[in-house]
């Protein structure tokens, strides 16, 4: 699926194939996917910039200012900006569902439970609920795992599971519940939110891993991030699902200095400074992803050649990619699920560039 808006008018709309290998099940125009690391920046950043704005979060501050449980260990000091930036120090990536299945790749049942009962109330698939009580031990291995020197660019979602239960330490609210009160429903993007299974029909959203371990199901309509998964469907960096008309509303607010349909969602000033590079590290913004500074002279240009220094927009691991480019007022969306069925395995989406390759070709269309 792929949107192009110009100028704030949607010029391009497609949808492409069907949900599955094999089947006549062509993608509806509303199809909802599993965002993947979109969620990064269509939850959890720009909840973050509107705490910001607020004046209720200082990205100089440390991760022990605002999460309680974090203090005590060497995850305290951790700046706010850091974390935004993937320069903390934390592990790219701890895979906690490890130790609660078998050799074979099976759930243990001292942890799981097939149906909804009694201490285990947290849905991570279709007949499968994890103890509630594990949770707990999740962030204690975030806690315990080891750090690294401050200043490195290690992408980590460890990052944004803190950045997720930061907005819910201030905001007072669960990391879903608060985008959908400030962003989602206001907006009227009826389509976006987190565990969509709970408001929409599986014929309109995407499947994905056919998972042959951990949930042992082909997966549809519950998070494809295993990690996610623990948390419920809910966290800071993945659990978002969508549709490309939402996405490119929430990047045409940001575009256009955070107003959507007469009402103020964000500062000016604070989308400029989100935006913008801050590292000399990586191209990163806070939060957001950004062009390699050096495009130009690269081989292979990243998202694409024609990218002004302004775009932002992020990745997500089921193939999902969000851009927007305020010097030409282009905002970018391809949805898919290319790891359907078989995971992970198939690359050819990063291999071809396909996602960068297709945006090259919005700019040359355009003349610019």
């Amino acid at each position: 699926m792929v949107l192009v808006a110009k100028d704030g008018r949607i010029v391009y709309n497609k949808t492409f194939g069907n949900f599955n290998y094999g089947k006549y099940e062509p993608v509806p125009p509303d199809a909802i996917y599993d965002m993947a690391s979109v969620t990064k920046i269509c939850a959890t950043t720009i909840a973050l910039m509107k705490l910001y704005d607020e004046g209720k979060i200082d990205l100089k501050k440390k991760l022990g200012d605002y999460i309680p449980w974090t203090r005590g260990s060497d995850k305290e000091n951790i700046l706010i900006e850091d974390l935004l930036l993937h320069q903390g120090g934390l592990v790219a990536y701890i895979p906690f569902y490890r130790e609660l299945i078998t050799p074979e790749g099976v759930p243990l049942h001292q942890y799981f439970s097939k149906t909804l009962a009694p201490g285990f109330s947290i849905r991570v698939a279709e007949n499968l609920f994890l103890r509630n009580d594990w949770r707990d031990t999740i962030y204690k291995r975030i806690l315990n795992s080891k750090l690294g020197p401050r200043g490195k660019y290690i992408y980590s979602d460890n990052d944004f599971i803190f950045l997720g239960k930061l907005v819910e330490a201030v905001s007072g609210l669960p990391l879903d519940e608060y985008v959908q009160k400030e962003f989602y429903e206001p907006m009227g993007l009826a389509s976006t939110g987190f565990r969509p299974r709970e408001r929409f029909p599986l014929s309109r959203i995407a499947p994905t891993e056919k998972e042959k371990y951990f949930r042992l199901q082909h997966l549809q309509g519950d998070v494809h991030d295993p990690g996610a998964a623990l948390f419920g469907g809910v966290s800071g960096h993945a659990g978002l699902f969508s549709t490309a008309n939402d996405m490119a509303s929430i990047m045409e607010m940001l575009i256009d200095g955070g107003i959507w349909k007469g009402k103020r969602y964000i500062s000016r000033e604070t989308i400029r400074l989100f935006i913008a590079y801050h590292s000399p590290f990586s191209r990163r913004g806070y939060g957001f992803d950004k062009p390699e500074k050096d495009n130009a002279t690269r081989t292979e240009a990243y998202p694409a050649l024609r990218n002004s220094p302004l775009t932002f927009g992020h990745t997500g691991y089921t193939g999902t990619g969000v851009w927007a480019d305020p010097a030409h007022r282009i905002v970018f969306i391809f949805l898919s699920n290319r790891v359907n069925p078989d995971g992970g395995e198939n690359t050819k989406l990063l291999r071809m560039n396909i996602r960068g390759r297709m945006m090259e070709q919005v700019y040359l269309a355009m003349g610019l």
